[in-house]
Formats: structure tokens, C-alpha cells, sequence
């Protein structure tokens, strides 16, 4: 149980910004969550500013440290042992920037600073190790191993593990899980799973596997243009530039498109497929995905992957359908939002922007239809992926505060430009560099940013 001091702490900085969906008592999950994100981002800022609050004294150190082996964690469920006499801080630092930063900001976020990513050059070892213990040490391993053995996942607590990193090998079963796509009954999984499969192989015959005679005028242009869009998926990765991978995106999206008529096809939607394709495949190859073949697999595997991919794909968007109907009025909305959000946390970039006649949509609208994928390394984007599969039906609201966060990482930047260079600028961000590190610091200021703001909509309002 959370002591009454640690109810007392998260109130304070909170400041009333995490409630629960029908009262006004906050929910014991969402403080937990804020005050561990609080420690988070003063671990991961060390000394750079933070709403409120000059942070602790940097201490000299190098990359490989300052990415520590056992990072900081805002995961929900973990808050009593991480709040024992200050075991598992990621950092040491001054207890008065913890209580006073995190006051003031709570009190205050309509003055909240935006601390700004320091992209140093991070060496390739660094790169390759930098998922982090967060998804991989022992003890959240051994978490994640209990939860998945039970005769019934429990999906909440799932999330809560899931929110702050998945393991790689236990990604694939812990996403079709999260989705819904797999019962969290153990007994029925995989009954479950080969019935799917089995029915979007049917599907593919169906509509895919046909002449074009028997297509409609309609049907024709769409197949065309996904067979257009599909080489120009994530271009700067050799492995999606296979024949092979090309084929099997375009089969899974021709028959998503066909069987979601209310939206059919739209640009973006090849972008979400992407990961996956990469997870489902990592059951069956091993190594970096530059080298995998994936002629050596098996026609009926191929198959189960494809299905797997789909009906992922379906359930990720069952939960924001209208972002791709005409118009896309749900990604509409959230750049409004993201707009508004931001002009209440840093006013002055929100200024300048509009000044310069800068229009969100110009950026974000990508941003949102894309899920981010275009805009970060590719191999960051499954561990941004476990937090949005964590979210559940909340993802489209989180979506305006992770974007908000990401817009907001280069708040100073941005001041100094006029609108042609911030418009090449956010079309070609610097995150080419990026590790887990720049992605856990985005993430968690947008947690930070849900527990404060969300509770009270309106400087959301139209």
C-alpha cells in the first residue's frame, strides 16, 4: 500500500491534474504514475531546466552512464518498492529539487518549461545497447514472465508492465494481447489465433488473389496505389525495399482496405503495418533485421504473419476510425488540440509560431497520421509502440501530449526561426542520433503533461 506521505507527495504534485474518470479522488494508479515520472525526468534531465525548478547539479559523466544500466522507471505498478527509502533512483540528487520543482509545477503548469534534448553523438555501441535494462532486467522480466503464465492475463496490469517497455521476445505475445487480438485466456489462445488466420487467408482468396476483371474501376486505383505507396515505406531501410516485404504489405493492406470500406485506403495506414511486420517476423528470425531472408520462411508462415499484422492493424484502428475517412476529421482534432496544448505549456514557442503564420497542420498532420513512425529512427519506434499499445482507447488523446512533448523538445530552436526554416526544419527533424534515451525523456514529460492537464480540459475547449 502507498503510505499516507506518499498520497500526500503525489497530491501536491499532481496538483489535482490526476483524477479518475467519475469522482474527484485520484486514482492511486495515476499518482503513482506522475510522482515516478517527476523522479524520471529530473534523473534523465540532470541540470537542465524543468517546470518551475532549476534541476540538480549535472554530475560528470559520460553517455554510457548517464544512460544507466538499470534506468529510471515511470512505471505504474512498481511505485511502493520504488519509493522505499529512495531504492532504485536512477540518480542521487538534491531532495529539494525533487519536492519543490515538483510542487511548483503542479501548482502552476500553465509556466511550465520545456527542457530541451541535449543530442549528443551517441557511439554505436551505445545505440545498439540502449534499449535499456527497463525492458530487460531481471526483475521486470520475471514480472512480465508471472503475468504472461497465468491461466488469464490480467490486461491491466499487462499495461501497466507494457507501459514503460516490452521485452523484444516477449513483444509479439504481449502485443496481440494488448490489442485484443488474442484472448487473455490461455486455454482459447491459440484456437483463437488459428481461426483468424484462417480467416484472412479466405479474405486474401477473396479479394485479393482475383484478375482484375473482377475488381471495380475503384478497386483497380486503390491495389495501383498501394502497390505505388508500398516501396516507399520506410525507405530508409534496406529490409522493406525486399520484393518479398513489399508483397506482403500489399496483401495486408489491399484486404484491410476492401473490408473497411468507410475508409478504404489511405496514405499513411502503410507506415502502421511496418511495426508489426517487424515484430511478428522476430519469432521466426533471428539476428539484425538487415540480414534476415525471409524467402527462408515457410509459405504458410508467411501467411500466419500477414494475418497477424492484419488483424493488429484492425484493432489499432477500430479504436480511431475516423482518422482515415474523408477528410480525416479525428486527425483534425487532434491537431487542434495539439495546437491549443501547446500554447498553454510553452507560450512563447506558441507565440513566435504564430506570428510567423506557421499552421500546425503544416507538420503535425503527418505526425498524426503517421503515429510518429516518419519522424524518429526506425528502431526506436516498437519501444514507442509498447506505450501506445499500453494506452489502450486512450491512445488518441495521449497522441496530442507525446506530440506536444516531441514539438516541444526543441522549444529554444524553434524560437529562432522564421517560417521557411521552421518549416524545413520540423519536416527533417535531428533525431537520426536519437537512442531510448531522447524517446524515455519525450514520453515521460508527456505523461507528466496528461496528469497535469488532462483533468482539466479547458484550455482545450473550443
Amino acid at each position: 500500500m502507498t503510505t499516507s506521505g506518499d498520497e500526500e507527495r503525489s497530491r501536491e504534485a499532481g496538483g489535482g491534474g490526476s483524477s479518475s474518470a467519475g469522482g474527484d479522488s485520484p486514482s492511486p494508479n495515476l499518482e503513482w504514475r506522475f510522482n515516478q515520472t517527476l523522479r524520471n525526468v529530473q534523473g534523465l534531465l540532470k541540470g537542465r531546466s524543468f517546470p518551475g525548478k532549476v534541476l540538480v547539479t549535472r554530475k560528470s559523466e559520460t553517455i554510457n552512464e548517464s544512460i544507466s544500466p538499470r534506468p529510471p522507471e515511470h512505471e505504474r505498478s512498481y511505485a511502493e518498492n520504488y519509493f522505499r527509502k529512495g531504492e532504485h533512483e536512477p540518480h542521487s540528487f538534491e531532495k529539494e529539487g525533487l519536492g519543490s520543482g515538483s510542487s511548483r509545477s503542479g501548482s502552476n503548469p500553465s509556466i511550465a518549461r520545456v527542457p530541451s534534448v541535449n543530442n549528443e553523438v551517441a557511439s554505436p555501441d551505445t545505440q545498439k545497447s540502449s534499449f535499456g535494462a527497463r525492458a530487460t532486467d531481471s526483475a521486470r522480466v520475471t514480472k512480465f514472465t508471472k503475468e504472461m503464465s497465468k491461466p488469464a492475463v490480467i490486461l491491466e496490469k499487462l499495461r501497466e508492465l507494457a507501459w514503460s517497455g516490452v521485452p523484444p521476445y516477449m513483444r509479439p505475445q504481449v502485443w496481440r494481447l494488448l490489442l485484443g487480438y488474442a484472448p487473455p485466456n490461455s486455454d482459447r489462445r491459440q484456437g483463437v489465433l488459428s481461426r483468424k488466420r484462417l480467416e484472412y487467408l479466405d479474405s486474401v482468396a477473396q479479394f485479393y488473389d482475383i484478375p482484375d476483371t473482377e475488381r471495380s474501376d475503384d478497386e483497380i486505383s486503390m491495389l495501383r496505389q498501394i502497390a505505388v505507396d508500398c516501396p516507399r515505406t520506410v525507405p530508409d531501410v534496406t529490409f522493406f525495399q525486399n520484393e518479398q516485404v513489399q508483397k506482403s504489405l500489399e496483401r495486408i493492406l489491399y484486404t484491410w482496405a476492401i473490408r473497411h470500406p468507410a475508409s478504404g485506403y489511405v496514405q499513411g495506414i502503410n507506415d502502421l503495418v511496418t511495426p508489426f511486420l517487424i515484430v511478428f517476423l522476430e519469432e521466426h528470425l533471428e539476428g539484425k533485421m538487415e540480414s534476415w531472408n525471409i524467402s527462408q520462411l515457410s509459405p504458410q508462415t508467411i501467411s500466419n504473419i500477414e494475418a497477424d499484422c492484419y488483424w493488429c492493424l484492425s484493432k489499432l484502428l477500430d479504436g480511431m476510425q475516423d482518422h482515415y475517412t474523408f477528410a480525416q476529421p479525428g486527425i483534425q482534432r487532434l491537431v487542434f488540440k495539439l495546437k491549443e496544448l501547446v500554447r498553454r505549456i510553452d507560450e512563447p514557442v506558441s507565440r513566435h509560431m504564430e506570428e510567423q503564420g506557421l499552421e500546425f497542420l503544416q507538420f503535425a498532420f503527418r505526425w498524426f497520421n503517421c503515429l510518429l513512425i516518419r519522424e524518429i529512427p526506425f528502431h526506436l519506434v516498437t519501444r514507442l509502440w509498447d506505450t501506445y499499445l499500453a494506452e489502450g482507447d486512450s491512445l488518441p488523446e495521449f497522441l496530442v501530449y507525446i506530440s506536444a512533448s516531441f514539438l516541444l523538445t526543441w522549444s529554444d530552436k524553434l524560437q529562432k526561426l522564421e517560417f521557411q526554416e521552421m518549416v524545413m526544419f520540423l519536416q527533417h527533424l535531428p533525431t537520426q542520433i536519437w537512442t531510448h534515451h531522447e524517446l524515455e525523456m519525450v514520453l515521460s514529460r508527456a505523461f507528466m503533461w496528461h496528469a497535469m492537464f488532462n483533468s482539466s480540459p479547458s484550455h482545450l475547449a473550443n
